[in-house]
């Protein structure tokens, strides 16, 4: 009896000896677990059995089992290293379906496992021997089990570092390529062909959202689907990304168009474009790494994207500010290079517009040897199109005045010209004149515009007689000139409602009070003198603010 121990004994303990010599051969832990249940089910005459070992959230997962169906397999109760001791679903399982062994697995860094075995063969029970010999293999084999988990740990830390540097490597030569590229199209396709071979997808979208407005840079769904779908959401809405499962519970019409994630560009926290990216190639859920690179990548390429706007921008700003320049030059060529000298007059004029072009206008004409024409108008509006119109008013002056015209007929005419070449809501404050040097008279209309000062003696009379502004209708009512006898020493200063609207930066007026008040103060001075007192203060009572209109003044002084 004595020898038949002894024997048992050195069969367990070779046994044991080959397990162990087996088991530590390798690191692949289905081997591990495969073999402990082969051992058990050789050892102890059973074909039933499971190996559940915990999963990085600390729950129990069946990894390998064997005579057992599917179906028991399935309804395995989801427990906890926590609870599984007095889980009465464990217990219940365990009943149900008649294991009699559950054992533990444990290694010196604790549980890992545990070890269910079904009935035996010969339907004997499991013995003292039979348990001491099952921790036994268990002791042994958690070992095997704990060096081959930590070996899948590190295959899968390395897998990921291996991502990680082939997506920073990939980053920092998208970083260098998009830095380079100042066109939206190809920033918009390398940024796609990135997406395309890090995700495995073959449908995509990049959207740009630009003043609340949508642009579809590239895109691969359903395209009137998608877009009435993003009508529905603003931009601003998506601040971090989303995937399926968020957006199937809050956002349910872009997952039936078939998108899966959907991540933000930004710039400084501020939503400037999406990617849309739909279901992989591979089956492969999006991962917390994968929708960083999708961001980062993403990121990369908004700021590409907004700086060949920017550029594209500055490019058509810069060739829209050389035409302007190039207005303004034929602008400026448009008003009198040189005023006509008389003996009995002298002048000064003065234009500045507000922007590159402007509609203020005045010109000078020297009829004959002793009548010149003068003339100030105001286009309604600033900038290009009253430029425009301005030019149109220096045409119709210059054909005027060749056809000789009594200066009231003359503003008849003007005005139909306008009235015919302007549309709806344009008009033209209008005001000219014509001396005679010789006899020292002034003969002048008003169409609308701000009164001339005459003045006499410290005295302002405004010159007021004429009609309505040019351009509102066809002349219905004549227009009426009027003829007044000039002396030496008076002055005459014709302004644009410019200088008497200038505003300060408490958004105080210049006034018609303060013109006519240095109007008094400075008339007895040359022409040139009187207008650059008039420019000084109007500048000086301006500074620090804008300019809002053109500025125009003429000044006349008789001798």
């Amino acid at each position: 009896m004595q020898q038949l121990d002894n024997n048992e004994a050195l069969r367990n303990f070779s046994a044991l000896v080959d397990f162990s010599n087996l088991i530590n051969s390798t690191l692949d832990l289905n081997f591990s677990l495969n073999n402990i249940l082969l051992t058990c089910f050789g050892k102890f005459h059973t074909t039933k059995g499971m190996i559940a070992l915990l999963n990085d959230e600390n729950y129990f997962e069946v990894k390998v089992s064997k005579g057992i169906p599917n179906n028991i397999i399935s309804k395995f109760p989801k427990i906890t290293i926590h609870n599984y001791e007095t889980s009465g679903e464990l217990s219940s399982y365990i009943e149900e379906n008649n294991f009699p062994i559950v054992q533990d697995i444990k290694s010196s860094e604790g549980l890992k496992g545990i070890l269910i075995l079904g009935q035996r063969l010969t339907s004997k029970h499991y013995e003292e021997e039979d348990i001491n010999f099952l921790k036994t293999i268990l002791n042994v084999g958690s070992t095997a089990i704990e060096n081959s988990i930590m070996v899948e740990k590190l295959k899968r830390v390395n897998r990921n570092l291996d991502a990680k540097v082939n997506q920073l490597s990939s980053l920092f030569d998208l970083s260098k390529e998009f830095s380079g590229i100042l066109q939206i199209e190809m920033v918009s396709k390398m940024l796609v062909y990135s997406l395309i071979g890090q995700m495995l997808v073959s449908k995509y979208a990049v959207i740009s959202c630009t003043s609340n407005a949508l642009y579809f840079l590239e895109n691969r769904f359903d395209e009137n689907h998608l877009r009435n779908t993003l009508k529905e959401c603003e931009s601003s809405h998506f601040t971090k990304p989303l995937t399926r499962n968020e957006l199937v519970d809050k956002y349910k019409p872009f997952a039936e168009v078939g998108v899966d994630l959907i991540v933000p560009m930004q710039i400084k926290g501020e939503t400037k474009g999406l990617i849309l990216l739909g279901k992989r190639k591979n089956e492969l859920q999006y991962t917390q790494s994968d929708i960083e690179f999708v961001s980062s990548v993403g990121s990369l390429a908004i700021i590409s994207i907004e700086n060949a706007r920017l550029f594209k921008e500055t490019l058509e700003k810069q060739r829209l500010e050389k035409d302007l320049e190039t207005a303004r030059n034929i602008q400026n060529n448009l008003l009198p290079k040189t005023i006509p000298k008389f003996s009995n007059f002298e002048m000064a004029a003065f234009n500045k517009s507000a922007r590159m072009v402007g509609g203020d206008y005045y010109d000078i004409v020297k009829l004959d040897e002793d009548k010149i024409l003068f003339a100030i108008a105001d286009v309604s509006g600033k900038g290009v199109p009253a430029a425009l119109l301005m030019a149109n008013i220096q045409a119709f002056l210059k054909s005027i005045c060749k056809m000789k015209m009594q200066l009231a007929e003359a503003t008849n005419l003007m005005n139909d010209l306008v009235a015919e070449n302007t549309i709806m809501g344009s008009f033209i404050t209008f005001f000219w004149g014509i001396i005679d040097n010789s006899k020292k008279e002034l003969t002048y209309v008003n169409a609308g515009h701000n009164p001339p000062l005459h003045i006499r003696n410290s005295n302002i009379t405004k010159l007021k007689k004429g009609g309505m502004i040019l351009g509102v209708m066809e002349t219905v009512i004549p227009y009426i000139s009027e003829t007044i006898k000039l002396e030496s020493g008076d002055a005459i200063i014709l302004f644009t409602d410019g200088i008497t609207e200038a505003m300060n930066d408490k958004w105080e007026e210049f006034s018609d009070e303060r013109l006519e008040t240095l109007a008094l103060l400075k008339y007895e001075e040359s022409a040139q003198n009187i207008l650059s007192h008039i420019k000084f203060n109007v500048e000086d009572f301006t500074h620090g603010a804008e300019q809002s209109d053109d500025i125009t003044s003429l000044v006349i002084k008789v001798k």
